[in-house]
């Protein structure tokens, strides 16, 4: 069985941003020092400011969920993926790479250190 991905880079414009992670309490978003210090940084949501302090939920952040397919889309995609509806992080990781908007969401290779 194929280890779960529990990380992800955030990239906004093609910009590395930040990274979401699922946790053993929830899931958190932490922005990458060099994108902050950078001169042209910006939110990825105007629910995540830009801030050195990481963001921590117990659920997936509403800004994340809603990049994932809904409804009859988000049946189809599960069924192909063979993920359940229910799990939106790996829904996410599954299609997040291909986002309609200026955000994307995309796997860190569990050997990489940061």
């Amino acid at each position: 069985m194929a280890k779960k991905e529990n990380r992800a880079d955030v990239y906004l414009r093609d910009r590395r941003a930040g990274f979401l992670e699922r946790t053993g309490s929830g899931y958190r978003f932490t922005y990458y020092g060099d994108y902050l210090s950078s001169k042209n940084a910006e939110p990825v949501s105007l629910t995540l400011p830009l801030t050195e302090k990481p963001y921590e939920s117990q659920s997936l952040f509403p800004f994340f969920l809603g990049l994932i397919p809904e409804g009859w889309l988000l049946d189809l995609t599960s069924r192909i993926l063979k993920i359940d509806p229910e799990n939106a992080f790996d829904i996410l990781l599954a299609t997040g790479g291909d986002c309609i908007g200026a955000v994307k969401v995309i796997p860190i290779d569990q050997g990489k250190k940061m």
